[in-house]
Order: C-alpha cells, then sequence, then structure tokens
C-alpha cells in the first residue's frame, strides 16, 4: 500500500459508507475514543455516533490498561464499528491489533518503526502514524508504507498535552507533495474546524464526547462546519 488512494480503497472494500457515490476530496470525521472508557455505557454511545453514517474511522486509545483489558474491550468496540460500516483502528499496541485480526493501528512516538509493523502485518491492515509538526517524519512514514499521517497539535487541547503546535500550512504542503491522506488532530471542533479543511480527516475526541448536546449532536454540527 502507500498510496493516497489505498486508505479510501480500503474503506471502500469494507463498505464504511452508505451513501452510494462519494466525493473523496470531503474532508471526514476522525473519530478517537476518550482516554478512560466504561464498556457498557461507552458502547452504547458509540454505536449512537456511528449510525450517523458521518463517521468513517475510528480509534480507541485506552491508557493505562492492562493487555488482557485492552483486548477484551477492543474486541467488543470492533465489532461496533464493523456492524456499522467504520474501520477500527487501535492506539499504540500494534502487536495486540496483529495477534487478534484488528483492522490497523495508530502510531504515536516510541510506539514502533512503522516498517517493522509492516513486515508482519498483511497488505490490508492500516497504519498511521503521527508526525507532529514534522515534514521529515511524514515523508519517512511515507516511505516506509504507512497508510496515512497526522498533524498537530492545531489548537489547544486538554485531551492530552501537546508536543507540538502545527500550523495549517503544513496541510497544504502534505496535499502537494505526500500521496497519503492526512489526518488534523488537537483541540479541533466545530468553531474552528473550517480552518483545518484541507486535512483528509479530522480527529476529534472531546468536541464529541464532552459535547452537552450529546454525541450525535456534535457530530451533526461537525459535519455542518466541513462542509
Amino acid at each position: 500500500m502507500g498510496g493516497k488512494l489505498d486508505l479510501i480503497i480500503l474503506i471502500s472494500r469494507v463498505k464504511i459508507f452508505s451513501l452510494p457515490k462519494i466525493n473523496y476530496k470531503m474532508t471526514q470525521i476522525y473519530l478517537i475514543s476518550p482516554p478512560k472508557i466504561e464498556l457498557n455505557s461507552f458502547s452504547k454511545r458509540l454505536e449512537n455516533a456511528l449510525k450517523t453514517g458521518l463517521v468513517p474511522v475510528f480509534q480507541l486509545r485506552l491508557k493505562d490498561y492492562q493487555t488482557s483489558e485492552i483486548i477484551k474491550i477492543a474486541a467488543e468496540i470492533q465489532k461496533i464499528c464493523r456492524d456499522n460500516n467504520c474501520l477500527f483502528l487501535l492506539n499504540d499496541f500494534w502487536q495486540i491489533a496483529l495477534d487478534c485480526g484488528f483492522q490497523g493501528v495508530h502510531l504515536g512516538e516510541g510506539d514502533g518503526l512503522v516498517s517493522a509493523v509492516r513486515k508482519k502485518a498483511d497488505k490490508n491492515f492500516v497504519i498511521g502514524v503521527s508526525c507532529y509538526n514534522s515534514r521529515h517524519l511524514a515523508i519517512e512514514a511515507a516511505e516506509n508504507d504507512a497508510n496515512y499521517v497526522a498533524f498537530g497539535a492545531f489548537f489547544p487541547t486538554t485531551t492530552k498535552e501537546a508536543k507540538t503546535q502545527a500550523s495549517p500550512e503544513i496541510l497544504s504542503w502534505a496535499g502537494e507533495i505526500l500521496n497519503l491522506p492526512c489526518v488534523a488532530i488537537g483541540g479541533i471542533n466545530a468553531s474552528n474546524a473550517a480552518q483545518v479543511k484541507e486535512a483528509d480527516f479530522i480527529a476529534v475526541i472531546s468536541a464529541i464526547w464532552n459535547d452537552a448536546e450529546g454525541e450525535v449532536a456534535a457530530i451533526q454540527k461537525l459535519q455542518r462546519a466541513i462542509l
């Protein structure tokens, strides 16, 4: 894999999109779990979010959990994603993702080399990479057959401490130079999402899960903001 359409092709294969015609230039929502979840209650909220048909990619990000807990939670969440035609990615734990047959993984700093994971994975296994504000890391990820790159943080965020601040200019650069989809992350919400519309995907956490009107209304507001 490695071309800009590879992730789109894979998404199409798992029938993520319910609409018969897709504008692949449209910025799409990439939803990430909150840092801590209670499986039963979160499963219901996630299902509500995915049933909007507006979330083609979901990443499960679990911190400070035992391996057995990660496997149990991830297996249940992947079922929900599959039932709702959404690509499921596990954050960080690539060996678990491979061993359990999950659809892909997102790698951050120190999580493992793209090249090493790619050698062990089949061709349809999706690998995304955090590149922060680094063009060098993005080029390196592309050369090692990553499926997408993520840049950020673009705005202040309370979800996690941002190591870097990225400018929307890096999205323009990525669109011109890289043959990969790019994800914008970090403090994105309905009020500022238009500023990062050059990304193929915008990753959101608190803007959805902490919205007083609930996850469905939050996703709909975000979708209107990036049209």
